[in-house]
Order: C-alpha cells, then structure tokens, then sequence
C-alpha cells in the first residue's frame, strides 16, 4: 500500500512527559515523525500536538488507535485533507550579495513574506503559509544560497462550521 503525507492532531492534557509519550509511541514501533508541535490551548490545561508523518490506511489506523490509548491523550483526529486550516513558518537565512539582493526583496515580497534581519552579506527572511508555499519560497532561494533554514513544522485548526 502506498504511503501518504497525514497531519495528526491530538488534544492533550497540559503536563510533563506528554509529547514525550506520544514521540515514543512513535519511535517504539519504528513509525517516523516528518514534524511535530505542541503548544499550549486557549484552555491553559489543555496542549495540541501536531505531527506529520507518512503512513498508509493501515499504518495510519494503527497510529490512531494507539495514540488513543494513551493516557493523558484527550483527543485524537486526522487532519489530512481541506476541511483544515493549515500553515507552517520559516526562517530563511540566504546570502545577499550586493548584486542579488534585489532579486531577493522581489522574492520576498512576491511570497508576502518580510526580512527581519539584514547583515552585510545576508538576510533572514520570516514566511508563514501553506506547506507548498515555503516550499517554492525555499527553492526559488536555494540558488542565491541558503546559509540556514528553520522551519516549524504544520500547524492546523479545523474550520468552524458556519
């Protein structure tokens, strides 16, 4: 069976040794998290975690069933497909040569994004989007050279029903 992209979402009770728990989930049956974040709720008992990973249906299933066992885990769901609301965040540091550093602004702005450090021979640029748009931004950069990139991994919310 082919495997695909999910993003997992799991509600969980805001304490120590929770994503500790759902990473090792994770690790102990050899299943590998592409990118994982966790940060507190409006509820400030409450913590969501996001975790993207690659899985087939029945990998995926297993994952959901065990992750809902897991104590503390308050609710799980896939979060694959449109009905989300979906973006994740970059820093980019890329060289800035004299010569390149227009087309550089140009990117940036084409992107929405903004430079929030400039230096005598780089910038740092912040994005936010959808996956495939750090995506493009990263490889219409990766020819100027880029020195370091972080990225933040997916986070999502599902849409409120109208």
């Amino acid at each position: 069976m082919k495997e695909e992209r999910h993003v997992i979402t799991m509600l969980v009770e805001n304490e120590p040794g929770v994503t500790a728990r759902v990473s090792g989930l994770f690790a102990s049956r050899n299943y590998n998290i592409e990118t994982i974040c966790g940060a507190p709720t409006a509820n400030p008992d409450m913590s969501r975690i996001t975790i993207t990973t690659q899985a087939n249906p029945e990998r995926l299933e297993q994952i959901m069933k065990q992750l809902r066992r897991l104590i503390k885990v308050v609710k799980v769901r896939d979060m694959t497909g449109e009905d989300a609301v979906k973006r994740e965040m970059a820093l980019i540091c890329v060289k800035a040569q004299a010569n390149k550093r227009s087309e550089i602004q140009r990117i940036t702005d084409d992107f929405r994004a903004k430079i929030v450090d400039t230096g005598t021979s780089h910038y740092i640029i912040e994005v936010s989007g959808r996956p495939e748009k750090i995506e493009a931004m990263i490889n219409l950069l990766r020819p100027m050279g880029i020195k370091k990139l972080a990225r933040s991994g997916i986070l999502g919310l599902y849409r409120e029903s109208d």
